[in-house]
């Protein structure tokens, strides 16, 4: 599976809650008007595109419309693909140039942190960078045993104390065994917790001078590792570190698991921080490296083919991709035409709403509805229905998801 095929895959349960939704409550429109410009903003925030974000976002459009003369909504869709790219667009490359780097990885337990480090080790040693990896988050003894087995898979050696050692201690160490084995980047686990900011603060500031005095003028990137999955959740977090350290970059995971992808759009823009990597799968090559142009293109969905970059396909596998055999594709006997009788829209609409008052009635009561689920995601899918039903659809699916 390609770059541009992964992140679209990855992002699947995104684009449909953002702008799948978007899509269909364009389609409904005749003309382009206030109203539209209401509901795009309710879709954007219940996106978890976040509020300050959403007004950008729509105020921008206006603007857009307003200099072209568009009065198609139809054709708004491109003009917020620009919108988004342009928001997105920024320093998402590593700075590697020294020898050794440094990378400091930060970011509250549960987020995927280790795995990142793992996955983000193996990457660069696929590059042919020698990696050491450095365990000073050592305020859990199971972080420690978690980055052990990530360095025996990527292959790569591990420094490391014992549980309750000194973090700065262990950056020393590792920088010191970096420099011993000729090793290009460094990269450590650390700050895995938030309880207390001075005491973070103080620890990353130690950490720093240690490696000011042992690797003077080396280039250095902090990422702080965010879990999607949790939303605006995931923007105070990095508000929170942000305090407390000079982030460089973020590293958003877990965006295959969940429709909150929206989310790197507040923190590029409120934050000020960008995107490096994203999770998009379980697997080690399933940590991306962050593409506006291919990240909005998968978010929109155009299929628009973007080109691999160099080295995630080889030739090889090419050849052998194409030496398969062409499958012998059997044509299935043709179904009996049976002609179901059109529903009418009156019918339609009886049916829709019985369906949506034993939901509430069951949500009132506070039953499962889970499998109504299905469904209710038909009924969104349903271009239908006319927009106040849209809407209902919208914040009921919000509703049961979040239950």
């Amino acid at each position: 599976m390609g770059f541009f095929d992964k992140i679209r895959d990855g992002l699947k349960k995104t684009r449909d809650n953002i702008s799948g939704q978007i899509t269909q409550m364009v389609n409904s429109f005749t003309k382009i008007d206030e109203e539209l410009f209401e509901e795009l903003e309710e879709l954007l925030v219940m996106g978890d595109v976040g509020v300050d974000t959403s007004v950008f976002i729509t105020d921008q459009l206006r603007k857009k419309i307003k200099e072209k003369g568009i009065t198609d909504p139809s054709l708004i869709l491109e003009e917020l693909k620009e919108i988004v790219q342009e928001l997105l667009t920024g320093d998402d490359t590593l700075h590697l140039s020294t020898k050794p780097s440094v990378i400091l990885v930060i970011g509250v337990n549960g987020v995927g942190k280790t795995t990142t480090i793992g996955k983000l080790a193996a990457r660069l040693k696929a590059e042919g960078k020698s990696v050491i990896l450095g365990a000073a988050d050592t305020f859990r003894a199971a972080a420690i045993e978690q980055l052990e087995v990530w360095a025996q898979r990527a292959e790569v050696p591990l420094i490391k104390h014992g549980e309750g050692a000194d973090p700065a201690a262990v950056v020393f160490d590792t920088l010191s065994a970096a420099k011993a084995r000729g090793c290009d980047v460094v990269i450590c686990d650390t700050a895995g917790r938030l309880h207390n900011k001075k005491n973070l603060m103080d620890e990353l500031a130690k950490i720093s001078r240690i490696i000011d005095r042992e690797a003077p003028g080396c280039d250095r990137e902090t990422l702080l590792v965010l879990d999607a999955a949790t939303g605006q959740n995931a923007v105070n977090q990095a508000r929170e570190f942000q305090s407390v350290a000079e982030i460089t970059g973020i590293v958003l995971t877990k965006l295959d698991g969940t429709p909150k992808g929206g989310v790197v759009l507040p923190i590029k823009k409120d934050l000020g921080l960008s995107v490096k990597f994203i999770g998009v799968g379980e697997q080690v090559d399933d940590l991306q490296p962050f593409d506006a142009a291919a990240f909005t293109n998968a978010l929109f969905d155009t299929g628009e083919a973007l080109p691999e970059p160099e080295g995630e396909e080889s030739s090889q596998q090419a050849v052998e991709a194409a030496s398969q055999p062409e499958p012998v594709v059997q044509e299935a006997p043709q179904a009996v035409s049976q002609e179901q009788p059109e529903e009418s829209e009156e019918e339609k609409h009886r049916r829709f709403r019985v369906f949506v008052e034993d939901l509430m009635e069951r949500l009132d009561k506070g039953e499962s509805v889970q499998e109504l689920l299905p469904e209710l995601i038909r009924w969104r899918d349903d271009r239908a229905l006319d927009r106040d039903d849209q809407r209902l659809v919208r914040n009921l699916l919000i509703t049961v998801e979040n239950r």
